[in-house]
């Protein structure tokens, strides 16, 4: 896979200077407990990296529930780190690669290629009784060199176009599992539904088993009816989960746009238009 190392590609790996290890574990009902979990015990070498603290920016009356960071805080940080161009970057969580896929596309945003989720995430990597560490590492510092692709973003006039267009050539996904989507529940964000025109690819399909991403062929016959659209553009609450979408996506050539400020961003303006139930122009 060109996206996801196993763990004994890590193992292997693991004492390499080129190499950076990040624990991206996070949980959105207790802010505190990623961190803490990894205080308790991480993979040897890692640092920790906060979905909300690092990997996201000040929520406003617009813009979502994970906005993206501030750009030059972001990279400043990335060297902080050590990460440069000559370092390749694995990231874990134990959420399903969702956190960890946001890094892999944050990066990959701004131009690092060497980035990669490790299959199976913390869970895997101690069960197989692999090397945990409480200590804190602490990587020389360096200047990342940014070359931001703004074509990874689609924005809420990206959306709306696709969705007045209703074009089979494009497409619009929404990542969210299949009751969000029809509008039946919504545990989250203030209104139910999805936004019209989309169709549903919950972004847990992209797992075969729990942290365990689906194989490269697998991963293509998911988002095979996906391969002939001119534009694809995935959305999900707040711009997390759907990264999964786009890394498996990605895994079987498909180039897609992420709107960052998915759903909650898109319910904050009164104007926009809400549907419930199923789309059966596209059903993935």
């Amino acid at each position: 896979m060109k996206n996801v190392v196993s763990k004994e590609w890590l193992i292997e790996h693991l004492n390499e200077n080129e190499l950076i290890i990040c624990d991206c574990r996070f949980d959105l009902s207790d802010p505190a407990k990623g961190r803490n979990e990894f205080e308790a015990g991480h993979i040897t070498g890692a640092i920790y990296v906060d979905l909300e603290q690092d990997l996201s920016g000040k929520k406003h009356a617009h813009g979502g529930r994970h906005p993206l960071p501030d750009m030059d805080e972001f990279i400043k940080k990335l060297g902080e780190w050590g990460i440069d161009e000559t370092k390749t970057v694995v990231m874990y969580d134990d959420n399903n690669g969702s956190n960890a896929a946001r890094f892999w596309w944050m990066l990959k945003y701004v131009g690092h290629e060497k980035a990669y989720v490790l299959q199976g995430g913390f869970t895997e990597w101690e069960k197989s009784g692999f090397p945990i560490s409480k200590e804190r590492t602490r990587n020389e510092k360096t200047v990342f060199t940014a070359k931001i692709n703004h074509d990874m973003i689609a924005s809420m006039e990206d959306v709306k176009r696709l969705m007045d267009k209703k074009s089979n050539r494009r497409v619009i996904v929404d990542s969210r599992d299949e009751k969000r989507y029809r509008g039946e529940v919504e545990p989250i964000d203030k209104l139910a539904g999805h936004i019209p025109a989309a169709v549903n690819v919950p972004w847990v399909s992209n797992f075969e088993k729990e942290n365990h991403w689906k194989s490269s062929e697998g991963l293509s016959r998911l988002h095979s009816s996906l391969k002939d659209k001119e534009e694809v553009i995935v959305y999900c609450g707040s711009g997390v989960t759907a990264c999964s979408n786009v890394l498996g996506m990605d895994e079987a050539g498909i180039q897609a746009k992420l709107y960052v400020g998915s759903w909650s961003d898109w319910i904050s303006y009164p104007e926009n238009k809400i549907e419930k139930g199923k789309n059966d122009l596209l059903m993935i």
